[in-house]
């Protein structure tokens, strides 16, 4: 076993060649390798799967032996200081080399399909592939110095596949932005680093832990250095993770292709930071104030992503907010010291959202001939509905997906989430009221967003599709526009508001009469069973569907929990999960251990709030809506008297807090980039009239002054004179 566990390090290096292979291939060759790009896809899968099979045998290898396996390369050596290089394998490792592989090849299938007519397929591909590479070194790590690279090529990697587009201004604003906001959090994680390694002298975890475990409790180091130092290194992690007040950019991450969405901000990049806090747990389990300041920020972070997810009508920034509020769950977990509940959700959110993700990317895929290539029709759900009936395979994936994250069981998220919830009960009861009620948030504006995509009936259609020349229906540039010129795609919504109500559809649907008119249309190429109405998309992209719908099925059942007597640390073994994760280089005491009997009552309240949530969004966006408004149910909670002022107000208020973020983006704009400007711009103007005017005034006065002056000496009575008259003026004047 430890001969295997030799050859551990190049799981990461594995997708290097092709990487190489792609690069030399563009400089060298270019015609040759843009011509046979579509080749380039299966190396990246075979190695990428190569790397997975390895990861499984060492995860099996993990669970028989629980075992630790460290290998370390002396890299830099001068007197006491070494910095060494090297690659760590634990069961938080193996987990997480199963994640990034796992959804990482079902990522890259999927984007053969979906960017195969895109003139930057094979950028792609390099991109892709390097963030692969990146992400595998990143949970290798044997250090922070390590991590810290990684981290850096990481967040590298991302700012590439958001601005792929990179000619949209949109698109390179939010790179941008996300570039920017992650400094934020990697120069105070660089400063956390920096400073344990002076408190120290090294930059091993053991060192670390061995400070969490003796220094501390016996006041043999410095605390509130200490915690500064834990504070910094938690800045880094809310960054990543897109933690309040660090959240903003992800949204707007959204503007890059739906496989990276799927794969960066839902499954692999944003849960870093969840995995640096677990790697570093031990550390800050020993900080009470850390601890409990991560459970506030995840706190706030998982209400105020649902909250913002309520009003959202971009079908992938509202997959992002709910990232955003179950990304909070996982950062509540570690703070209260939930450790397993925690990666459990890691792992079952990743495969989740991944797959309503993909999902999302299957909708837009099949709506763009509809509507254009423009993202703001195509990922519109005022645009949307009844797309049941269109793509039904995708369909009944985002379904299971959605249910899995409002935690219905037996899906996966439901295990997952209920041992978060139940912790934090334990924990704390406000904490347990606030991570409750926003369970029930999450599977309102969950199920809105199916029922807005799938139900009632398709709310937009042709308004011309009669001009038809040559050219492909499905082609985009390198830009993501149109290259096609033979369809006219003007269309027109079938109402005249622009935006869905909050609380209602008060969107006319259109008729059968007006789905009919619309034909079947048969491309110039020859290519048949084009349809101008959305249509399922191609057996490459719903293969990753079906696979990710598996894992959403079946892999909540390791967490299912079973009376198996008590292990050596004496808590109760209760799920396969927790034989996994024990022993780890985290091993400490788990501070929550129930029964199955006390799960299953606790789940009974949890499930009831997620139905409660699908009800309530059910009534007020689903098919049952018209009952309910037959049944005067709307003018009760609306327009009755004398309520219908006040809740009136109540929806206005949430409507607008939703849909504008919280208003969080106004306010950094005008605090930090118009502050940040106008204080530039006094500074440019103090420099200039101040610093610069005294300089210049004092070089001016002094030539005026030699100017006088020469004439004193020069030789001419006149000027003698004339200096005289002036002098006896002067004294006549003030001594009269």
């Amino acid at each position: 076993m430890e001969h295997t566990y030799q050859y551990a390090w190049v799981i990461p290096l594995l997708p290097l060649p092709v990487i190489m292979s792609m690069g030399f291939g563009l400089f060298l060759i270019p015609t040759a390798t843009k011509n046979l790009r579509r080749i380039w896809a299966f190396p990246s899968v075979l190695l990428l799967s190569i790397a997975m099979v390895f990861s499984v045998y060492l995860s099996i290898q993990q669970i028989n032996g629980n075992s630790i396996y460290q290998y370390l390369w002396s890299w830099t050596i001068n007197n006491d200081f070494s910095l060494e290089f090297g690659y760590l394998i634990d069961p938080l490792t193996s987990i997480m080399l199963i994640l990034i592989t796992t959804v990482g090849i079902l990522v890259l299938i999927y984007s053969d399909d979906y960017m195969s007519h895109d003139e930057g397929y094979l950028r792609f591909f390099i991109y892709i592939s390097f963030f692969n590479t990146s992400m595998l070194g990143l949970v290798t790590s044997s250090n922070l110095i390590q991590i810290y690279f990684f981290w850096e090529l990481v967040g590298m990697c991302s700012y590439l596949l958001i601005g792929f587009w990179f000619t949209r201004p949109i698109a390179a604003s939010a790179c941008q932005k996300a570039f920017v906001t992650n400094r934020v959090g990697d120069f105070g994680l660089l400063l956390g680093i920096l400073g344990f390694f002076w408190i120290t002298g090294s930059l091993e975890f053991r060192d670390l832990f061995k400070i969490a475990n003796n220094w501390i409790p016996n006041n043999g180091i410095n605390s509130l250095l200490t915690t500064l130092c834990a504070f910094l290194l938690f800045l880094g992690a809310v960054a990543k993770s897109a933690q309040f007040p660090l959240h903003v950019w992800l949204p707007d991450a959204m503007e890059g292709p739906t496989p990276i969405s799927a794969l960066i901000h839902a499954a692999t990049m944003v849960a870093a930071g969840i995995f640096l806090l677990a790697r570093l747990l031990p550390l800050f389990i020993s900080l009470p104030l850390i601890m409990n300041f991560i459970s506030l920020v995840g706190t706030i972070t998982l209400f105020l992503g649902a909250t913002l997810a309520l009003a959202q009508t971009d079908i992938k920034r509202s997959l992002a907010y709910s990232t955003m509020s179950q990304l909070g769950y996982m950062m509540l977990a570690l703070g209260i010291g939930s450790y397993q509940a925690a990666l459990f959700h890691l792992i079952t959110h990743a495969y989740s959202k991944a797959l309503l993700f993909l999902g999302s990317g299957s909708i837009i895929h099949s709506m763009e001939p509809l509507v254009g290539y423009s993202p703001d029709k195509s990922q519109n759900m005022v645009l949307m509905g009844g797309l049941r009936k269109y793509v039904p395979i995708t369909r009944t994936t985002f379904l299971w997906g959605t249910l899995s994250l409002c935690g219905i069981p037996p899906l996966a998220c439901f295990w997952s989430k209920d041992e978060i919830l139940s912790n934090s009960w334990l924990y704390s009861p406000f904490f347990g009221i606030i991570a409750s009620f926003t369970a029930g948030l999450t599977a309102f504006y969950m199920f809105r967003i199916y029922l807005l995509t799938f139900d009632g009936d398709l709310r937009v259609h042709l308004k011309n599709y009669s001009n038809t020349k040559e050219g492909s229906l499905y082609s985009i540039s390198l830009w993501g526009k149109s290259l096609s010129k033979g369809i006219n795609r003007d269309f027109v919504l079938s109402t005249t508001k622009s935006q869905v109500s909050f609380f209602s559809q008060n969107i006319p649907k259109i008729s059968v009469n007006t789905r009919n008119r619309m034909r079947f249309f048969s491309s110039p190429l020859g290519v048949k069973n084009t349809f101008v109405y959305p249509h399922e998309t191609g057996n490459t992209m719903l293969f990753p569907l079906l696979i990710l719908l598996l894992f959403t099925l079946f892999i909540g059942f390791i967490g299912i929990h079973f009376d198996n007597g008590v292990m050596d640390n004496g808590i109760s073994e209760l799920t396969i999960l927790s034989k996994w994760l024990t022993p780890s280089i985290n091993s400490f005491q788990e501070s929550y251990s129930i029964n199955s009997y006390e799960f299953l009552t606790n789940a009974i309240s949890s499930v009831s709030l997620a139905i409660f949530g699908l009800f309530i969004a059910y009534i007020f966006y689903g098919s049952a809506y018209s009952f309910f408004q037959n049944l005067n149910f709307k003018n009760f909670l609306i327009k009755g008297n004398p309520k219908k002022f006040f809740l009136g107000q109540v929806k206005k208020t949430i409507y607008s807090w939703s849909y504008n973020r919280g208003y969080i983006d106004i306010f950094y704009t005008r605090i930090f980039i118009l502050g940040i400007r106008r204080l530039a711009e006094l500074m440019h103007f103090f420099d200039k009239g101040v610093i610069d005017g005294i300089t210049n005034g004092v070089g001016l006065a002094g030539f005026c002054i030699g100017e006088e002056i020469k004439y004193v000496g020069g030789g001419r009575i006149s000027s003698y004179l004339f200096f005289f008259l002036c002098y006896v003026s002067l004294f006549l004047f003030f001594f009269p």
